[in-house]
């Protein structure tokens, strides 16, 4: 009988060219499956939540998998943790209903972005937030987060190869936005984050708004502008992609409590 574990995975991806295997570089997905490989002595298949891009980490990634080992569920965190490199880590591990999938099941997801507006930054800083030297305008990027909420059509900030543009199915680029904040780790600092939810994200979305809302923050833009750039549904009017070290998946929310 197959069991269907779901693992609560963290990771620093630094190391990794994404989440999804990949031919000849190495990925969390692969690392994952390889090492399950060898703690049930079966081929274990990994799904996860999303899939991340190279350089991006992990808080709160969600994976499942299926086996018919009858390991007890301390084999697939002590156990697995022993076996994966350090970068990587189980933060838990529970058996779920045969149904569950890691992708299909979540409603929301949410990623913080990381970075810093000084003028230097430390180098034991650099792979894990991004470097924007500038004087920030809060205000100005307050009022572009505001007009995210809720549900729109996010083709501007959709990176080439997101989704099959043929496939006439589906939602297309249409997302829907619980939460855009950016915070400011105290008045004094010069760190900031912004933390944005949704009901799914299009491949490099998030990197795509941080460095618009980025021309907000220097002033290059206006709100009316970001919301124009918005409502274009073209990429080629948005700003450039944010560096990927800055980028965290939080958490994926699977509870039912999310709010618009």
């Amino acid at each position: 009988m197959h069991r269907n574990i779901r693992l609560l995975i963290t990771f620093d991806g630094t190391a990794y060219n994404g989440w999804q295997r990949q031919p000849h570089a190495p990925t969390i997905q692969a690392t994952l499956e390889n090492k399950l490989h060898v703690l049930c002595g079966e081929p274990v298949k990994v799904h996860g939540a999303g899939r991340t891009d190279s350089g991006v980490h992990a808080l709160g990634m969600v994976a499942h998998f299926q086996t018919t080992v009858a390991h007890p569920l301390s084999a697939f965190t002590k156990g697995l943790n022993s076996l994966l490199p350090a970068d990587i880590r189980i933060l838990e591990a529970s058996e779920v209903p045969v149904d569950f999938h890691s992708r299909y099941s979540a409603l929301a997801k949410t990623y913080r972005y990381d970075f810093f507006t000084g003028r230097l930054m430390l180098p034991t800083d650099r792979l894990y937030q991004a470097h924007l030297a500038c004087t920030f305008n809060l205000d100005a990027v307050q009022k572009c987060l505001q007009n995210l909420i809720g549900r729109h059509d996010f083709s501007s900030f959709e990176a080439s190869g997101s989704r099959d543009r043929i496939q006439k199915k589906g939602r297309g680029a249409i997302r829907t936005i619980f939460q855009a904040d950016c915070i400011q780790k105290d008045s004094e600092s010069e760190r900031w984050s912004f933390v944005i939810t949704g009901d799914g994200f299009l491949r490099h979305m998030v990197r795509n708004l941080v460095g618009t809302l980025w021309l907000a923050g220097e002033g290059k833009i206006s709100p009316a502008a970001f919301n124009d750039i918005l409502q274009a549904r073209n990429r080629s009017s948005a700003g450039p992609t944010a560096p990927a070290c800055g980028l965290f998946l939080v958490h994926i929310n699977y509870d039912g409590l999310v709010k618009s």
